[in-house]
């Protein structure tokens, strides 16, 4: 059994970790991979290793040069490692920007939302690595992000739907070098099972990508 690749402030994994194996740090690997599923696929955050998991963790090393074997050990918790703040979210997309509404100014606080504010923080965590993964699909091309996290006070202030997952924290607003369509088409294969961009009723300058229990794609002029 292989020890710690090294320390890490965020979480350290202490053992390889493989189809079969199941446990917190399974489910910890799960947060940081789920970016990396077939098309159409949502990986479950259960904490149970299986064959989905073991694909999405070959994707992740395919795309960061590793040995694609589907197994966790050493070499791709130091990849992540190597993405991954302090304070758990991944390097190129931080708290302070999922967190600010230039109508209602900053949520930090994470307060007020659909759920209590440990729920928004996890959430808002599983919504910046599946950006993280979003983004290196995308050549490591930059993702701006024009909305995260709002209060239920605040979505309504924006005229934001009743139910927004925004206000659970497991939703993101998009603009960037990218075009809209392309953030929308490449977000299929980064586990967001909500998706609505150019075509879709007020969508017209940004691309929606959200977690949802059920898949809602809308994107009419894109796909």
């Amino acid at each position: 059994m292989a020890g710690p690749a090294s320390a890490d402030a965020c979480y350290t994994w202490n053992r390889t970790l493989r189809d079969g194996m199941s446990g917190e740090d399974v489910r910890q690997l799960q947060i940081r991979v789920a970016g990396w599923t077939a098309s159409g696929e949502v990986l479950s955050i259960d904490g149970e290793y299986g064959p989905r998991t073991a694909a999405a963790v070959g994707r992740f090393q395919t795309a960061y040069g590793l040995s694609s074997d589907g197994v966790a050990g050493p070499q791709t918790f130091n990849q992540i490692y190597a993405l991954q703040d302090d304070d758990c979210s991944p390097i190129h997309f931080t708290f302070a920007e999922v967190t600010q509404s230039s109508t209602c100014g900053s949520q930090a606080s994470l307060q007020g939302g659909a759920v209590p504010a440990a729920q928004v923080r996890q959430n808002l965590i599983r919504s910046m690595w599946r950006a993280e993964a979003l983004r290196r699909q995308l050549g490591d091309a930059p993702l701006i992000v024009t909305s995260g996290f709002r209060s239920v006070a605040c979505n309504q202030q924006v005229g934001g739907s009743a139910g927004s997952r925004h206000t659970y924290g497991d939703a993101l607003d998009f603009t960037g070098t990218p075009s809209l369509c392309a953030i929308a088409r490449q977000a299929r294969t980064a586990g967001f099972n909500e998706i609505i961009g150019p075509g879709a009723a007020g969508h017209s300058d940004h691309t929606h990508l959200a977690d949802k229990p059920s898949r809602t794609w809308s994107a009419p002029n894109c796909f």
